[in-house]
């Protein structure tokens, strides 16, 4: 599957559990958080040390949340995507998207070899529709400089 395809089954799934909400409401896993909900999707929230943020549940693991994800998203910190991406693999959950700047060769390595589809090096609000101006715009300078997937 290229990437550009791989994009498109991530996207087209309903329910993602999210690693990467913050008490900080400006990191960048919150405005996922709420871009994502604006256009549909239903986000399982997971935080290790939290069981609330703001009126959202957290759940401190995979194996804590109640019902089936159809993907993961990760806007964390590299040596601790290593460390999910087990945790993936051991729940049986084959999509993965990684963040800009969460994902390591080593955790890229281990989904490819676990069979887990995984996008990496994509921001997901450039690729969610209806993106955001700022996104589409990055999207087009991405396009025009040929470092959009395909």
């Amino acid at each position: 599957m290229t990437k550009k395809e791989a994009i498109s089954d991530f996207l087209s799934q309903k329910r993602f559990a999210l690693y990467g909400v913050s008490r900080n409401k400006h990191k960048f896993g919150n405005a996922i958080l709420k871009e994502l909900r604006n256009k549909g999707y239903e986000l399982i929230l997971i935080h290790p040390e939290c069981d609330m943020l703001e009126n959202d549940k957290c759940y401190r693991s995979l194996r804590d949340i109640p019902a089936t994800v159809d993907g993961v998203i990760l806007s964390i910190k590299p040596e601790q995507t290593e460390k999910v991406v087990k945790e993936i693999n051991d729940a049986g959950i084959k999509r993965v998207w990684m963040q800009q700047g969460s994902g390591s060769p080593t955790a890229v390595e281990l989904c490819k070899s676990n069979g887990i589809s995984v996008i990496d090096k994509e921001c997901i609000l450039m690729f969610a529709e209806p993106a955001q101006f700022f996104h589409r715009f990055h999207r087009w300078i991405w396009g025009a400089i040929g470092r959009l997937p395909s």
